[in-house]
């Protein structure tokens, strides 16, 4: 797992986390319930460091948790996160998501193959630019 990877999908974990809590300051949820789901969320994220495998299988259960305990916020839920944590999370992405995500790897797979950086984001973005096939035609 390279180490700008995982800080990347960290820090999405901390943006979601801090949803997750407006969500509960909001009195949307039953506070106890809530409190225990996010230390269970915490866990799995400082796990992430020490016991990665653990913590991506926590991670998956964790996600789909999000999505179908908070609907109100599912939209919310980083793509990316679903895609790291993989599993049952794939069932929250669609098949062009899936696509996409899939030649991403593959990019950056060949990156590291020919020792050169990869910066995700930026592939990101170039990979939803607008191909000449994708302009209309003047």
């Amino acid at each position: 797992m390279a180490t700008n990877d995982l800080n990347h999908n960290l820090a999405l974990l901390d943006m979601l986390r801090s949803i997750l809590v407006a969500v509960g300051d909001a009195e949307q949820i039953p506070e106890e319930s809530h409190a225990l789901f996010l230390e269970r969320f915490d866990e799995m994220k400082s796990g992430l460091l020490t016991d990665f495998d653990s913590s991506q299988y926590l991670g998956q259960d964790i996600l789909c948790q999000v999505i179908e305990r908070y609907p109100q916020i599912a939209h919310l839920v980083p793509r990316d996160l679903l895609w790291f944590f993989g599993g049952a999370c794939f069932n929250f992405l669609s098949d062009e998501e899936l696509d996409m995500y899939e030649a991403l790897e593959e990019r950056r797979f060949k990156a590291e193959q020919n020792g050169e950086p990869f910066d995700w984001n930026q592939e990101k973005q170039f990979m939803a630019l607008p191909t000449n096939e994708d302009s209309p035609q003047h």
